[in-house]
């Protein structure tokens, strides 16, 4: 018995945490194995339902065939829960169930829900799955509901209309780029209201949670004297709305005289306003990126490289880890030691954790791209690098590869997905058994090294 408490002390929150998500990958197998998922005469390969549910759960969109064509409307259900399941986290609806059933929430699972949302401390751990909870419903209801009453100018029924409102509304909420149109929002490319409630929902799904609770507050208690935003908001939402217009405004660029030649400004303005926000994690297309220029595709590269914010419904590298790397590169030209901004210092710690996810997504990139050159030898290199970051931003853009990867391309590109979704720091942790907290009980003599 003593034995089996030492042992399973060894086990860390961030293993359990990382298991709990393969356990979530393999009961959405499971769904989508389920009778009366495809379509009459439909055959899909077990491999390709991994794929699909590794795609589903980590919220990405990347699809080894055309779930539209192959999906009854039972199927295209279960891939709207297991969005969900992959969006809300395998954590906060595990709490969701134990609140419901009356369960009392102990310290691990306390630990595992702080993990799970990059949280620093238990308290109210909780009550932030509430709100996350209430608010991601509640966007969702409200974006079908728009969207529902949208569709009915492009549908014959009102079922249809209901059953695209809710699916792309779901689908841009969670920022999981799965569509049942079979051609994105290609089909929208001139409807700018769309594409308009379509952003403002991806938005709302990827700039972070603890913002969108803050921002909740705020606007509840705009009277309340004492009431500050924290510094994680302010970097968060500063550090997405440059990516935002910077992306836009280089996309708009770099396609002015390539793909949107001919088009009108505002149709070009759109276009670039879209695909700047897609590239954050929601992997929706309103134009045919395959036409892109090259430039444009290592651009949106290294967009969907950085991906979401922390405690939100995307993958990548995350831009508050972004932020943190360009203050820090500031700081050092200026020739000081302390990182400061909006009136506060930045823990080194934090630093750290950036660079260290920075070369470890870096590293990841590079070992997958020179496996799949070598595994996917009629994908050119520009192709190979959109699909790995798409996929490890959880992005789900795609320029038209992903049906014809090899039987090892699929499992390096579900790796990319799973590990984006589940965080670089909780995943490596979860290998090296780190998070606990470890100190030296003694130090050598520090000296210094010639750097540069």
């Amino acid at each position: 018995m003593l034995w089996k408490r030492s042992k399973n002390r060894l086990v860390t929150p961030f293993q359990v945490l990382v298991s709990y998500y393969f356990i979530a990958i393999a009961i959405s197998f499971l769904l989508l194995r389920l009778p009366g998922v495809h379509q009459e005469g439909v055959k899909v390969s077990l491999l390709d339902s991994l794929f699909t549910a590794v795609s589903a759960v980590s919220v990405t969109g990347l699809t080894t065939f055309n779930i539209s064509e192959s999906y009854t409307t039972f199927g295209l259900v279960m891939v709207l829960v297991i969005l969900q399941l992959g969006a809300i986290g395998i954590m906060s609806l595990g709490t969701f169930v134990w609140l419901l059933v009356g369960k009392k929430i102990g310290m691990r699972e306390r630990q595992l829900i702080m993990i799970d949302h990059n949280q620093y401390n238990l308290s109210g751990v909780v009550q932030l799955i509430r709100e996350i909870l209430k608010i991601l419903i509640g966007i969702e209801v409200m974006g079908a509901f728009i969207l529902t009453l949208h569709f009915t100018n492009y549908f014959d029924t009102f079922q249809e209309a209901l059953i695209h409102g809710v699916f792309a509304s779901v689908s841009a909420t969670t920022n999981g780029g799965f569509d049942i149109t079979g051609m994105s929002l290609l089909p929208f490319h001139k409807d700018y209201f769309v594409q308009l409630i379509t952003m403002v929902l991806i938005v709302l799904g990827a700039i972070g949670f603890p913002v969108l609770i803050e921002v909740k507050t705020f606007l509840l208690n705009r009277r309340h004297a004492n009431f500050r935003f924290s510094l994680f908001t302010k970097i968060t939402t500063s550090t997405y709305a440059i990516l935002f217009v910077v992306g836009a405004i280089v996309i708009l660029l770099l396609e002015s005289f390539h793909s949107f030649k001919g088009m009108s400004w505002h149709e070009a303005l759109f276009s670039a306003m879209f695909h700047s926000v897609s590239t954050r994690s929601a992997g929706l297309t309103t134009y045919d990126v395959t036409t892109f220029s090259e430039a444009t595709d290592i651009f949106m590269s290294f967009l969907m490289f950085i991906g979401s914010s922390p405690s939100s419904v995307g993958g990548g590298i995350r831009t508050t880890t972004f932020a943190m790397a360009i203050l820090f590169l500031i700081t050092f030209a200026r020739g000081r030691e302390d990182i400061q901004v909006f009136g506060r210092e930045i823990h080194l710690i934090d630093v750290f954790r950036s660079f260290v996810v920075i070369l470890l997504a870096f590293f990841m990139v590079l070992v997958a791209t020179i496996i799949l050159l070598i595994t996917e030898p009629n994908a050119s290199l520009i192709q190979i690098i959109f699909e790995i970051t798409s996929a490890f931003g959880t992005c789900g853009m795609s320029l038209g590869i992903t049906s014809d990867l090899s039987v090892v391309g699929k499992i390096i590109i579900m790796i990319l997905m799973f590990v984006g979704r589940v965080g670089l720091i909780s995943f490596l942790y979860s290998l090296g058994g780190g998070g606990r907290g470890k100190k030296s009980s003694y130090h050598y003599p520090k000296e210094r090294v010639i750097i540069g």
